[in-house]
């Protein structure tokens, strides 16, 4: 059995990863995941986009909401350029609008996302919370997600070799569930699901790195939820799935190396798609932040 990376250096590597290196003019480069494979991670590209927008954005303004469109999944082991536009600069606003693009061998510099990131300078403000804090166990009574996947892959003797590295490979965000997640089993249950991560060890002071850590891990477990009335699991080879878009609002700052709590739901799906939504807690209860997000959903043929 080889080693495993340790938390902190899966944690070093996601800050290196969500760290874009300026190219001048308003344009940045994110660096490939290590040992990535496939195609790149949603969330990988939200995030180092919002990374591109916040460099650019005036001093002082703080994101407070993204919107973006997955055009074409990226390719891992390359690089990804970020373009930067700055459409709007006001006394309490500005808005900054990014395209990320990658070489492709046929069709040279083509676009996979393309988000617009809308900043606030910060201000007090009419103040009230609708949303109570779901009642679900704790982290620390729940069993470690990569415990759960380990028994997955043990349970699925015909899985192969490419799902199985990709259930148990080392992740920067430390995940427990309250409940069944789409791969967990193929009985039929409402849209809900609850998830409490966190970044696996302590990050930098760094409030901009922290909300773009959020936005990496808000992609994951929202698109399962409009799988789970179906019963069906692209874990398990039986639907495939992409994001077509996703929206966050930051509400309240919040440090993604302590535990949040992900709620998300699908209120509906069809037409080959699923739309999801999701809100964000802190520990003391407080809504950080509100995710939407559509993706296709399609039973796999043959």
């Amino acid at each position: 059995m080889t080693d495993q990376p340790s938390a902190q250096s899966l944690v070093a590597d996601l800050v290196e990863l969500l760290t874009v290196a300026p190219h001048g003019g308003g344009r940045f480069e994110g660096r490939a995941q290590k040992g990535g494979v496939g195609r790149v991670f949603g969330g990988q590209v939200v995030a180092q986009a919002l990374q591109a927008a916040q460099a650019s954005a005036p001093e002082a303004m703080v994101a407070h909401s993204l919107h973006a469109y997955f055009l074409r999944g990226g390719r891992e082991g390359a690089p990804i350029a970020y373009r930067v536009e700055a459409d709007f600069d006001g006394r309490s606003f500005a808005n900054r609008r990014v395209v990320a693009s990658q070489d492709d061998p046929e069709r040279g510099e083509t676009p996979i996302l393309n988000l617009t990131a809308s900043f606030q300078r910060p201000e007090e403000g009419l103040s009230h919370d609708d949303y109570a804090m779901p009642d679900v166990a704790p982290p620390e009574d729940l069993p470690p997600d990569m415990e759960q996947r380990r028994r997955f892959v043990d349970a699925m003797p015909g899985l192969g070799e490419a799902q199985r590295a990709l259930m148990l490979r080392p992740r920067a965000i430390e995940m427990r569930t309250a409940d069944s997640l789409h791969w967990m089993n193929s009985e039929p249950r409402p849209p809900h699901a609850h998830s409490w991560f966190r970044a696996a060890a302590p990050l930098p002071d760094d409030a901009a790195l922290h909300r773009a850590v959020i936005a990496y891990a808000s992609d994951y477990t929202l698109l399962g939820t409009s799988a789970l009335p179906h019963g069906i699991s692209w874990a398990r080879g039986e639907m495939v799935g992409a994001s077509l878009d996703h929206a966050i609002w930051f509400h309240r700052p919040a440090r993604a190396d302590e535990w949040l709590l992900y709620a998300t739901d699908s209120p509906w799906s069809g037409n080959g798609r699923g739309f999801n939504r999701g809100r964000i807690f802190d520990r003391a209860g407080n809504l950080v932040a509100s995710v939407a997000q559509e993706g296709m959903i399609r039973r796999r043929k043959g």
